[in-house]
């Protein structure tokens, strides 16, 4: 069976008496089913007389799973386009799974399995079919089975064999196995999913974020990248691969360069959460949280099979060279693998010149340009990435995954260090070696009782290894500093069933807790070349020995009521301990706090008519300080940070009032947001006599900075909107909007002399400009497809104190921009997958505000990815 999927629906079971229909991630509750469905037309599922019926145009829709809990009773109809049976398409249910019935019409069963199924099955036609099939927006029938979507995304990736003359393939859709580490509903977010990235073609983990709503992604380097949410980013904002916290307590205040080590090639899926989340994933849960999910095995196969892939890429504006090897096994419908090793190479980025100062029309002071005025000094990096997973089904609802990433990064300079504002062109920071290695074992059972549905248990090990080197020639000075921080983690989660109410209520909870805890090891040297004399010093950019706890447990419920309205609330306790020890020679304090801080939330949602839901939250998350803020000393972007052991937490309150529309031709999102900010950490000037002692560095830059907490409130507040319109078949334009704004108290000492101006309230630090996408996407039933992309940015003159002083933003602000972008692609099924971008088509100079980095040039990136059949 033939099927390319490059629009999806779901049909979520509210468990309400009532059905809503969407786009996203596929998960029916009761149980995790995926709803695949292709083709064009109308489809129709006729529900029992207690639900109702539902009618509606599901475009890209050829076989429609309707569900629906009656009396405890699973009751499953499959239909079929009329116009589309000429073509010999049936949709029908195995046996073999627990249902009997008709090949066509309706089938019942009173215990599904845990994972849905939609079976499809074709008959050998003429081209007739395939013409047909076009007019339609249909599937073209073809002689051998083709994976229906790119892995990750809910298909079930069977070995594939030739059909003999007659036969008919089926082919079966499962759940994603990480699917219970999602987002909590009701709240502003959005997904990239694997076929988004293999149409955009993005650089980098960072860069595949750039098209969803209220997310703006800044670069220092060119082989870094930081994504803020809702205006705040690096430790005020979560990341986590499968459910497991890549934060830790060396994540430091402003962008940070971590979510790079991410292997693009290894995603299947992102899912952005805009807002706190501290109730469900704990402290720095302020702005938001992002959450990846990788590539899942198959275990849908009979016997045992193996298909090696292999991935190439390169790209014109910085020429990188680069590609991946991978194999997918499988051992019967028991043991499934996937794995991989990749690297590449990549050189000086190619911009489309400098992008000018908005106060005086100058140059920046970064980034320093090759005499051609267009090729960006400071940029390029080397990668290797290597990986394993593993999926075991040790009895039905039970799987084990063991899985293994690697990333080494070598020799990426950080852009605006190298060479630095008015230094010597050949003064450099560059990370030598930025490492990350995990390790996790995860079991899944999907019923252990009313009470433990959908368990899901992980033990992970994590080392984040970092590298820098600062070299000085004009000095005859080198500084080498070396950090390395070992993770243990440990999270469980589940929930109940459904528990029914008097008055017809309809209760549910989730739960759970994780801890983890780092240990840090940190040390620094210097070196001076023109005698070859290299001395340590008594403590690197953190206090070696340190060592952070951090965990909590929460409880999640939602409410079903009457007149469709669904009510949710929750709540975290958290413990948090932060421990190192002093060092007298540098003038550091040694650390010994404690945190146990307490947060929640609350929210509704109420769907008055079909299509249109109204959702109002308000959240109360966390973060507490680190051992960044309470021991590091370090060259920012302002100056040289030194810490603060006395730091307390920072505690946000976010309000938000949204609104999704939800009809065939459309789908829309809208968010209004109000964030306050209580004690928040910012930057406060410090002078030379502040500077600790032992600290040369601290005494040669130009400006000196310690976090502080505020003494006010900080504010954010904003609007975020995202469309998709499906108006022809085959057709679909999206687009986004984010405006963000945000204020808090100048954390600088008034001038002594009254008659000096003083501003109490000053912009917040590199909150994102006014900005956008709009993308057009068309795809064919043979596969090919083409589309265009916009970004832009309005200009962004509202600059912080420290933005002032700080050499990524234009005197004056970031001007703005309008960058289009062409793409092209071809599939074939899932043997071959060609896609072409040509990028910056104006070739207009660029930069995100807050970035070291101008945007490519107009250049071309190209993919090319086949397997055997």
């Amino acid at each position: 069976m033939n099927i390319r999927y490059p629009a999806y629906k779901q049909v979520t079971n509210a468990y309400s008496r009532r059905l809503r229909v969407g786009e996203g991630r596929e998960r029916i509750r009761r149980g995790a089913w995926t709803i695949s469905a292709w083709g064009g037309g109308w489809s129709s599922c006729r529900l029992s007389a207690s639900v109702g019926a539902l009618v509606r145009r599901l475009l890209g829709s050829l076989c429609v799973k309707c569900l629906t809990h009656v009396r405890h009773a699973w009751h499953a109809s499959l239909f079929v386009h009329e116009r589309l049976r000429p073509m010999g398409v049936e949709c029908r249910v195995p046996t073999t799974h627990g249902i009997g019935g008709p090949t066509r019409g309706q089938a019942q069963a009173s215990r599904l399995p845990v994972s849905g199924f939609l079976v499809a099955r074709k008959k050998r036609r003429s081209w007739a079919g395939w013409v047909l099939a076009g007019i339609l927006g249909g599937t073209p029938v073809t002689t051998q089975a083709e994976d229906p979507l790119p892995k990750g995304e809910g298909i079930s990736a069977a070995p594939k064999e030739q059909e003999s003359k007659g036969e008919q393939r089926e082919t079966t859709v499962t759940a994603r196995a990480s699917e219970d580490a999602g987002l909590p509903e009701g709240r502003a977010s959005s997904t990239i999913r694997r076929a988004d990235l293999e149409r955009r073609l993005p650089r980098s983990a960072p860069d595949a974020l750039r098209y969803e709503p209220g997310v703006f992604v800044q670069q220092t380097g060119h082989g870094q990248g930081s994504a803020f949410i809702r205006g705040l980013t690096g430790q005020q904002t979560l990341l986590l691969f499968d459910g497991i916290r890549l934060n830790n307590s060396t994540y430091r205040q402003g962008p940070n360069q971590y979510f790079f080590t991410l292997d693009a090639h290894t995603i299947a899926s992102l899912d952005v959460l805009r807002g706190g989340g501290s109730t469900r994933f704990g402290s720095d849960a302020l702005g938001g949280v992002v959450l990846t999910h990788p590539l899942e095995p198959s275990l849908s196969g009979e016997g045992s099979w193996a298909r090696p892939r292999l991935r190439l890429r390169g790209a014109s504006a910085d020429r990188e060279r680069g590609g991946r090897m991978q194999l997918e096994a499988g051992w019967g419908d028991r043991v499934g693998f996937v794995g991989g090793v990749g690297g590449r190479r990549v050189g000086l980025l190619e911009s489309s010149g400098p992008v000018n100062n908005l106060a005086d029309g100058g140059l920046p002071d970064v980034p320093r340009f090759a005499p051609d005025g267009r090729t960006q000094l400071g940029t390029g990096f080397n990668e290797l990435t290597a990986d394993g997973r593993a999926l075991w089904r040790l009895a039905p609802g039970h799987t084990l995954t063991l899985a293994g990433y690697l990333y080494r990064q070598y020799e990426a300079p950080r852009t605006d260090q190298c060479a630095p504002p008015y230094a010597p062109h050949d003064e450099c920071l560059r990370y030598e070696q930025q490492f990350r290695t995990l390790a996790y074992a995860t079991w899944n059972a999907k019923s252990l009782g009313s009470r433990l549905q959908d368990a899901r248990v992980t033990l992970s090990w994590q080392r984040q290894h970092e590298r820098r080197r600062h070299d000085r020639p004009a000095s005859s000075v080198y500084s080498i500093g070396e950090d390395d921080v070992d993770t243990l983690g440990f999270t469980a989660q589940a929930r109940t069933r459904h528990f029914e109410l008097p008055g017809g209520h309809s209760l549910e909870l989730g739960y759970g807790l994780d801890t983890y805890v780092d240990f840090l090891r940190s040390e620094a040297t210097t070196g001076f070349t023109d005698v070859n004399i290299s001395v340590r010093r008594s403590r690197g950019q953190y206090l070696d020995g340190s060592w952070y706890l951090y965990g909590g447990a929460f409880l999640d419920g939602e409410l079903l009521l009457p007149h469709h309205v669904v009510v949710r609330a929750g709540t975290r306790a958290s413990w948090i301990a932060a421990h190192a020890l002093g060092d007298a020679e540098s003038g550091s304090s040694p650390v010994d706090r404690a945190w146990w801080p307490v947060v929640g939330h609350a929210g509704a949602e109420w769907t008055p008519v079909e299509g249109l839901t109204l959702l109002a939250n308000v959240d109360r998350s966390f973060r507490a300080p680190n051992l960044d803020d309470l021991t590091s000393r370090q060259q920012t972007g302002p100056g040289f940070q030194f810490e603060n052991p006395d730091l307390a937490p920072e505690r946000a309150t976010t309000l938000e009032a949204g609104m999704r529309v939800r009809t065939a031709p459309v789908t829309l999102q809208l968010w209004a947001f109000s964030l306050l900010l209580q004690d928040a950490v910012g930057k406060r000037p410090r002078n030379t006599g502040d500077c600790p002692p032992n600290t040369p560095q601290c005494l040669a830059s130009w400006s000196r900075l310690q976090l502080v907490n505020a003494r006010e409130l900080s504010k954010l507040r904003g609007l975020e909107a995202a469309v998709r319109l499906r108006l022809l078949p085959g057709f679909v334009s999206t687009a986004t909007f984010a405006w963000t704004w945000g204020e808090g108290p100048n954390l600088g000492d008034p001038p002594s002399d009254p008659s000096l101006s003083f501003e109490h309230r000053v912009p917040l630090s590199r909150v994102p400009p006014l900005n956008g996408t709009v993308e057009l996407a068309w795809t064919h039933p043979l596969g090919f497809g083409a589309g265009g992309a916009l970004r832009w940015a309005a200009a962004q003159t509202r600059l912080a104190v420290a933005d002032r002083a700080d050499a990524r933003i234009p005197l004056g602000g970031t001007p703005g921009f309008s960058v289009f972008d062409a793409r092209f692609s071809y599939r074939r099924g899932d043997v071959l997958m060609v896609a072409l971008v040509v990028e910056n088509l104006l070739d207009t100079p660029y930069r995100y505000h807050g970035s070291s980095v101008n945007g490519p040039g107009r250049g071309v990136i190209f993919s090319l990815e086949g397997a055997l059949p």
